[in-house]
């Protein structure tokens, strides 16, 4: 189970690139489709869509691969 994080917050992760930094922009509670796959969650484990601080680029994580900036 992952951490709870909210809209609005800014919030770091891990990626192939190094260190990222964005915005959640959205909260997934459901299984959804998204750029060709999908991605499960739930309200005990959901989905979080970030838009990264340096790019147009949106992210789908579960809440433990986030920590709070």
């Amino acid at each position: 189970m992952g951490k709870g994080f909210a809209i609005g917050d800014h919030v770091s992760w891990n990626s192939e690139a190094g260190r990222v930094s964005g915005t959640i922009i959205a909260i997934h509670t459901r299984d959804f489709y998204y750029k060709g796959h999908t991605h499960h969650a739930s309200d005990a484990d959901p989905q979080y869509e970030i838009k990264s601080d340096r790019t147009d680029h949106i992210a789908a994580h579960k809440g433990g691969a986030l920590d709070l900036d």
